[in-house]
């Protein structure tokens, strides 16, 4: 495979508009979208407070317009671009953006996108993106795995004791959960959805009403 590399831009080059609109087919199964859809809802819960990043999916990533169709462009199934505006987009168009690609690429892999996802977009990610943190994963085979750019060049991360992998540039582990692949903090909590959390404090109301009612109390007039 030949090595991708980055042009330099004649000052003659006119760059067309960043208003773009995402040019991406649809994830091939309920379980990759799902599993996209989890992954940004998670981080958007645990990040709430905050208005410098943008995580999205399987949108188009437009980065070099010069370039043939088929490799100017490409759409990661997941992606977390860090220090911008947190902010609604039609897609990621780098020259309107400072010139940032993101920090970590997720792709969920399936059988027609295998060999690409490890090949080719691998190599993008390493050459031109440069995208610190890189992983993939498979929601049918549940294959794992992920990579830190060392050098200029992907170095296989090695999993901790419960086989996550920690991600330098989110601060969180990434592993396999009930089948999914989910975030995790440094301390090992799982990082939960909006539905997990009002699971959990209906759970925890339930609790305490069982428990003034233990004391005789009626827990509506409290």
């Amino acid at each position: 495979m030949s090595v991708i590399k980055d042009f330099e831009t004649p000052e003659d080059v006119i760059f067309p508009s960043g208003n773009l609109y995402s040019d991406e087919p649809p994830l091939e199964t309920d379980l990759h979208r799902l599993q996209m859809t989890l992954l940004i809802q998670c981080l958007e819960w645990l990040w709430q407070s905050r208005n410098d990043f943008y995580a999205s999916g399987n949108i188009t990533i437009y980065y070099s317009p010069r370039q043939r169709k088929s490799e100017d462009f490409r759409g990661p199934d997941f992606f977390v671009v860090l220090g911008t505006e947190r902010k609604a987009r039609k897609s990621w168009v780098v020259w309107e953006e400072d010139g940032k690609y993101p920090n970590v690429i997720v792709e969920l892999l399936s059988n027609s996108t295998s060999s690409t996802d490890k090949g080719l977009k691998k190599q993008i990610y390493q050459d031109i993106f440069r995208t610190p943190d890189y992983f993939w994963f498979d929601p049918h085979s549940l294959e794992f795995a992920g990579f830190v750019l060392v050098g200029g060049s992907y170095q296989a991360i090695e999993p901790n004791p419960q086989g996550w992998l920690w991600s330098q540039q989110l601060e969180l582990y990434l592993g396999i959960y009930q089948d999914n692949l989910r975030f995790f903090t440094s301390e090992g909590q799982l990082v939960p959805t909006p539905k997990e959390v009002a699971q959990q404090e209906k759970e925890k109301s339930e609790r305490l009403a069982a428990k003034l009612r233990e004391l005789g109390i009626d827990p509506d007039t409290v």
